[in-house]
């Protein structure tokens, strides 16, 4: 298998989540076009029309974009071990807080990734302001379901960790110092005692090292870039 994906995005980290989890082999290719890498998207779209990462490319050459279907066909195809609780109520919770980081958190932080490819003297505090109000509002979604046994569902790591913990480090490591916010995840007691808990765990801990590092990077390129768009 191959999976294309850059090391900074949220949603490829999942899917390595269970890749490791489950002792299964990739590739990892970091396709180009992404990431202030002055490159196009032109042979990428060839593998992915959606452009967007990650995309699996099985071994006889089928392709999937999108993490979630990635992650479904990895469970489905791989069922041992499972990363989906054995309970209903559970697998329901663990779909519930994926749903929520997604549709809500991550589109909060969506104008945030677009204020900081420009330069800042172009930046909108009070849209930065209201963006930040809304990922407080999706934390306070997150707060009412995330679990309090060390996991974000019972006691064992599952697909809900796999898309929490990337999406925490932006939330909380990289949107507040970013953007000279205070850390919205203060406010949250349970998904502070999560995110303190979840990063002891082998698997999330490896995956959170490579994303910090990621980000380091992601912001040294960024800032060429804006500097090379402002002409200074």
């Amino acid at each position: 298998m191959k999976l294309f994906q850059t090391y900074d995005s949220p949603f490829p980290t999942r899917v390595r989540l269970l890749l490791m989890a489950k002792g299964l082999t990739a590739d990892i290719i970091q396709p180009p076009g992404f990431h202030y890498d002055g490159l196009t998207k032109e042979e990428y779209l060839k593998i992915n029309p959606i452009g967007r990462v990650p995309a699996l490319v099985l071994d006889d050459g089928r392709a999937m974009p999108e993490s979630e279907v990635i992650c479904e066909y990895l469970e489905d195809a791989y069922p041992e071990p499972s990363l989906r609780p054995a309970d209903p109520f559970d697998r329901a919770r663990m779909r519930l807080l994926s749903r929520i980081c997604d549709f809500y958190l991550v589109m909060a932080m969506v104008p945030l990734f677009d204020y900081s490819a420009r330069p800042r003297k172009t930046w909108d505090q009070e849209g930065i302001d209201r963006a930040f109000g809304k990922i407080n509002d999706a934390l306070a979604y997150l707060e009412q379901f995330i679990g309090e046994e060390g996991y974000a569902v019972g006691k064992a790591i599952s697909q809900a960790d796999g898309a929490l913990a990337p999406q925490l480090i932006l939330t909380t490591e990289w949107a507040p110092p970013t953007f000279n916010m205070d850390d919205p995840l203060q406010r949250h007691p349970k998904l502070m005692a999560y995110w303190t808990a979840i990063q002891k765990d082998p698997l999330v801990s490896r995956l959170i090292t490579e994303t910090r590092d990621a980000i380091v990077e992601s912001k040294e390129r960024a800032r060429a870039y804006v500097k090379s768009r402002s002409g200074s």
